[in-house]
């Protein structure tokens, strides 16, 4: 196992005035053992990243180092490193055994090593039975094992995780992620894993980095960057549905809206004079005899809970109620309290937190 530095790290494809940078100085430090979770969506820059770290990428500037090793220049077999990509990759002529046996033998590693291997790999995995089917003769969440259990049996100081459960159902999505957990508990081996999806990242991350148009937005742990998102974009990517962000005047202290006041905390009024935005989650509010007046406009009905969408002035908000309150309709006129501690401010113009 080994510690991961990304010291600022830079990716740009071409040259001169056609060159586009994609990667913009990411640094950040990953401990030996540690599940790291990189989020965002399509296109941020995420993949990229993670292959730059696998060698699959040439790196633009900076300094990649897995270890005491800065790896710039290494070959992706020089790296120690496995990787588990979203497209399983099996040899759909070899057995289960034979397809995590394969980069063994490659390296010609031992035979009674190799079998030692796969046998843990397999016992990890639940795959002791399936090691001589071929790939067609599996699910696709038990190729997905098959996939990882490759990986395992290289027995690498890293491994990097592909969007490896997208091409997964829903309930197989949620049992991977189990067993992915329970492997990373096993095997303590520290792992770089890329989703866009928000659940798999606040399920499985000890930390996480929030990436955005090629750039860190935040690093920090799932609760901290749920409790304090650093910016704009991360308090509406993470969670579902997205923090409520009302626009407003910011005066002698206050926030304002039209027939709304709010006391601003002393660390988001200073300076920011004209406008502030002010964040809620949809969980944090409240249905109370007073409070602030939202309009509903639909009711979303989800099992155990409800989604009002509506309206706070003109400005867009959604609610989350139990079902336990008189479903309303649209047209209803309602009024909503936050929670105590939980609003957030931000900058309009540069979407970085208040205080």
């Amino acid at each position: 196992m080994a510690s991961i530095s990304l010291r600022n790290v830079v990716k740009q494809y071409g040259s001169g005035a056609k060159s586009v940078q994609v990667i913009h100085g990411v640094s950040a430090e990953i401990v030996d053992g540690e599940f790291i979770v990189i989020v965002g969506p399509s296109g941020c820059g995420k993949s990229t990243l993670l292959r730059m770290v696998a060698g699959l990428e040439e790196i633009s500037g900076g300094e990649i180092a897995i270890g005491a090793r800065v790896v710039n220049e290494l070959e992706p077999a020089d790296r120690d490193i496995a990787m588990v990509f979203q497209n399983y990759a099996l040899y759909p002529h070899m057995s289960v055994f034979d397809n995590m046996a394969y980069g063994l033998k490659i390296k010609k590693v031992p035979k009674a090593e190799i079998l030692r291997r796969v046998d843990k790999a397999a016992g990890i995995l639940e795959l002791s039975a399936l090691l001589a089917r071929k790939p067609r003769e599996l699910s696709g969440g038990q190729r997905q094992r098959v996939a990882m259990g490759r990986a395992i049996v290289r027995e690498p100081q890293v491994f990097l995780f592909d969007e490896p459960l997208s091409n997964l159902d829903a309930k197989l999505r949620v049992q991977t992620r189990l067993e992915i957990q329970k492997l990373h508990r096993e095997l303590g081996t520290t792992s770089l894993f890329v989703t866009h999806d928000q659940v798999e990242a606040m399920t499985l991350a000890q930390r996480m980095i929030v990436m955005n148009a090629g750039r860190m937005e935040q690093v920090g742990t799932p609760d901290e960057v749920y409790a304090r998102p650093a910016t704009t974009f991360v308090a509406g990517f993470m969670g579902a549905p997205p923090m409520n962000l009302v626009s407003g005047k910011a005066e002698d202290g206050r926030f304002l809206l039209p027939g709304l006041a709010i006391a601003l905390p002393a660390d988001a009024g200073p300076g920011h004079v004209d406008s502030v935005l002010m964040g809620i989650r949809p969980e944090h509010l409240r249905l109370a005899d007073d409070g602030w007046p939202i309009t509903v406009d639909l009711v979303e009905v989800l099992g155990d809970e409800r989604l009002l969408y509506a309206r706070l002035g003109e400005q867009a908000m959604v609610v989350r109620t139990d079902d336990a309150i008189v479903r309303p309709q649209p047209g209803d006129m309602l009024k909503v309290r936050p929670l105590p501690g939980k609003l957030h401010w931000f900058d309009p113009g540069t979407g970085k937190r208040l205080g």
